[in-house]
């Protein structure tokens, strides 16, 4: 036993020193997902995201083409844009109004003459360039202008990813959340890619599927997972499915890959969703959800929500129940495997300041875990 959690330093999970080289070691260095190709409906339409150090912008230009830029006036360096939103032509910083078009070129400085009677090279003053890319309608976006392509840096993973074609499936806007975690993040990828934990956390919520026949592994950094549905479920899978197909038979099972370091895909027969880690602090993790559906019309869905109600209305309950539970709201009471998961992270997070913390061998279901640990470590040692 050691104060080490298997491959790495417990302070990798609770030091904010360690929380700052990551987000220059890792999250400055990596393809972060910014959005859906849907989030820029045309020219002047723009998104920014946060992607470690560096605050990101996604817009498109009149020539309908997609250009990423670092979120600074080349003045100040006062951020130019919020979140989300929409520009006629142009881009104007609120403090001095410099003015930059959708290209990134500066085309106007406020009282020129007689600020700048020098004069201003407006030339050498355009946004600096990041990198975007599409992948599956995702958009990706990347500090470096000149950084590995997003097919590079997916490498081999790709078809391990699952036979969903997002860019043909909807949006299920009730599906769109976004929530906290007291946790470090890497406790809650670790619990992603935890197949141990899943016949026994989820004993109650998650056994549609049959764990014990999962298929797991790594490519590069990122982790690739599927399992077949259990025997139970798949004796009238059609008929059990609690939504129209979201892929076309004869494929089944779950896909619940993470590209390193922190972008889950838990996609199904009938579902497609992402679930996109944002460190905050050594201990707090903010979490996005956002979930396709099939592209089917209102009947279809209810269509199928009768038809599987018979199977659904006996399936699933608490992991806690009777004398276990502990109060109404107890997260093993809810019946939830994501409230379920959270709990989980939060009570580990807990306990990490312990001087009492020894941290046990690794299981078979675990391995994922420690392989994750190695490419946390293989960026921070990389210069």
């Amino acid at each position: 036993m050691s104060k080490m959690y298997h491959h790495l330093p417990v302070e990798a999970y609770t030091a904010q020193d360690w929380f700052d080289r990551e987000q220059q070691q890792i999250f400055s260095r990596t393809w972060r997902f910014a959005g859906l190709v849907e989030d820029i409906e045309g020219p002047g339409h723009y998104l920014s995201v946060q992607a470690g150090l560096n605050n990101l912008f996604v817009a498109m230009g009149r020539d309908h083409r997609l250009r990423a830029f670092h979120n600074i006036c080349r003045h100040r360096g006062t951020q130019l844009i919020r979140a989300v939103g929409k520009t006629q032509k142009a881009l104007t910083c609120p403090y001095h109004d410099w003015t930059y078009d959708l290209e990134g070129n500066l085309i106007s400085v406020p009282d020129e003459a007689s600020e700048f009677p020098g004069g201003i090279d407006k030339s050498c003053l355009g946004l600096k360039p990041a990198s975007v890319d599409v992948w599956r309608g995702m958009l990706f976006v990347h500090p470096d202008p000149n950084a590995l392509t997003l097919a590079e840096w997916l490498g081999e993973v790709d078809p391990f990813l699952g036979p969903h074609k997002p860019e043909e499936l909807v949006e299920y806007a009730e599906g769109r959340n976004t929530y906290e975690i007291k946790a470090n993040w890497k406790i809650v990828v670790e619990n992603y890619i935890d197949v141990y934990h899943l016949s026994h956390l989820h004993s109650n919520t998650l056994h549609m599927y049959d764990h014990a026949k999962a298929e797991y592994g790594w490519k590069g950094p990122h982790y690739h997972f599927w399992e077949p549905p259990s025997a139970e479920y798949a004796k009238d899978h059609e008929g059990n499915l609690p939504m129209p197909r979201a892929i076309p038979k004869p494929h089944v099972g779950a896909w619940v890959p993470m590209l390193f370091p922190g972008i889950g895909i838990g996609a199904s027969e009938e579902s497609w969703n992402l679930f996109v880690i944002t460190p905050l602090a050594p201990d707090l993790t903010r979490i996005e959800n956002r979930t396709k559906l099939a592209n089917e019309s209102d009947w279809a869905f209810q269509k199928q929500q009768w038809k599987s109600w018979g199977f659904w209305k006996d399936f699933g309950g608490a992991k806690y129940q009777g004398a276990d539970v502990a109060g109404e709201d107890d997260p093993m009471a809810s019946g939830d495997f994501t409230t379920e998961d959270i709990y989980a992270c939060e009570q580990q997070q807990k306990s990490l300041k312990s001087p009492y913390l020894e941290i046990g061998p690794a299981g078979i279901g675990e391995s994922p875990i420690t392989q994750h640990q190695k490419a946390v470590l293989e960026f921070m040692k990389a210069d």
